[in-house]
């Protein structure tokens, strides 16, 4: 078994969470409305008809929240900054109460030498804008530049480390093209335009945080599956190359400037008539680092059937392998497979910014039995551990989450955390993987 001196001096290791899901309080203090406020209380949206308007009370239990982080021995603290808590229509006048429960979120995470790393965008867009055309529309580039503006200056005397987006393939795919999440919108002329203005958004909300904090660490998360074809068939190989493209390179490439993957996913013609001109050039920038978050692998089936991918996806399964409650098999090879294909770009350093597994967890004598997600966790440690042996850049490792919250379309069933959360009368209870991590940090 490894040590965490395995992993070398510096080595951060830390938690990450996300307002909408832990935050609550969602009227307070002058807060707007996202679109997941909108999404989440609309009838048959939330698996357990649930909502985040309460979720941890994190609003109001931060310090409580933040000490446990500390006990786990963790060193760093990752949070997502709401942006409709600092500008409640998107763009506009700035809501001081906003600025003013970050300032003292931040000041928390320092007083308990826990290293801040904000991240800008996670998945919460102001519903105000949503109503303008959201991501499908070019006013969301300069909304969010002002916001990445009030965010750094405000924060960036104490925060040194961000993260421009969370995930953008995800939040364009399963918000604009599928309909899945918020704001629930279809079609492949609601995606592509949400595509290049996130990719945008990635790079021009990077160049105004370096603008402002010259010295600053600047990254941006990005969701990575590894993808195996069904078979060494040529067309199965090639329905995973598609599939790859999709999920994995749309919005690193791009910044990298490789450009979109159209050659592989040939449907991506159609976002250059989105572009304005010198978006090719407005694309780019020279992150310090690309956060990457793994949780399952896929297999590829070529399917000429499937309008523009030409493919299928299921998670990626076989015999007697461990299942995770949301049915993504436990593959931690799939974690060094996706370290290895991101150490191939020119990338400065790789960051595991989340990674994690949801279990149905139980309470039995005030604690929580969680050796599932344990070995979950030692699992794809020690994949993450082989790839930097082998000499992959990997800087630090978070883990998805620190308690239980609204886990968006499956709202309270899906438990995440190193901790417990019994959301009726918000109690935590550290989990025995959270004992392993205190105990393995220490």
């Amino acid at each position: 078994m490894y040590s965490k001196e395995d992993f070398g001096e510096g080595f951060r290791w830390g938690v990450s969470l996300a307002a909408y899901q832990v935050e609550g309080a969602h009227e307070a203090d002058g807060r707007g409305l996202s679109i997941w406020d909108q999404f989440s209380n609309r009838k048959n949206r939330i698996k357990d008809g649930s909502n985040g308007n309460v979720a941890c009370e994190f609003y109001y239990r931060y310090e409580e929240d933040i000490a446990l982080a500390k006990s786990l021995n963790l060193s760093h603290f990752r949070f997502s900054i709401s942006w409709t808590r600092i500008l409640p229509d998107g763009i506009g006048e700035v809501n001081q109460l906003g600025l003013d429960f970050y300032n003292r979120l931040i000041d928390c995470c320092l007083r308990y030498d826990l290293e801040p790393w904000v991240t800008l965008y996670h998945w919460d867009l102001p519903q105000a804008l949503e109503k303008q055309g959201g991501w499908t529309s070019r006013i969301v580039v300069n909304a969010f530049i002002k916001f990445a503006d009030v965010c750094s200056k405000s924060f960036g005397d104490r925060v040194k480390n961000w993260i421009v987006m969370n995930e953008p393939s995800t939040f364009t795919g399963m918000g604009y093209l599928v309909g899945y999440y918020a704001p629930g919108r279809f079609g492949i002329n609601n995606y592509l335009p949400a595509v290049h203005h996130a990719t945008l958004c990635q790079a021009e909300g990077a160049r105004m945080i370096r603008r402002n904090l010259p010295n600053a660490t600047i990254g941006t998360s990005i969701s990575c599956s590894y993808i195996a074809p069904s078979s060494e068939n040529p067309k199965q190989i090639a329905a995973a190359r598609r599939v790859d493209a999709l999920l994995n390179r749309l919005h690193i490439e791009p910044i990298l400037g490789m450009g979109y993957p159209i050659k592989d996913l040939p449907v991506l013609e159609q976002i250059e008539k989105y572009f304005h001109p010198y978006d090719e050039e407005l694309i780019k920038f020279d992150f310090d680092f690309i956060g990457i978050q793994n949780y399952f692998s896929l297999v590829a089936y070529n399917n000429p059937l499937i309008p523009y991918l030409q493919a299928f996806v299921v998670p990626f399964k076989k015999l007697n392998r461990p299942l995770t409650s949301n049915g993504w098999e436990v593959h931690p090879e799939g974690m060094y497979r996706i370290l290895k294909q991101f150490s191939a770009y020119p990338i400065k350093e790789l960051i595991v910014t989340e990674n994690g597994a949801a279990f149905h967890d139980r309470v039995e004598g005030n604690r929580v039995h969680d050796n599932q997600r344990l070995q979950y966790i030692q699992s794809y440690l020690g994949e993450v551990l082989r790839a930097k042996q082998e000499g992959v850049n990997i800087g630090g490792y978070f883990v998805w989450t620190l308690m239980d919250n609204f886990e968006w379309r499956a709202g309270f069933r899906s438990r995440f955390g190193l901790v417990y959360t019994d959301f009726v009368h918000q109690t935590r209870i550290i989990k025995d993987s959270g004992l392993w991590i205190k105990d393995f940090l220490k």
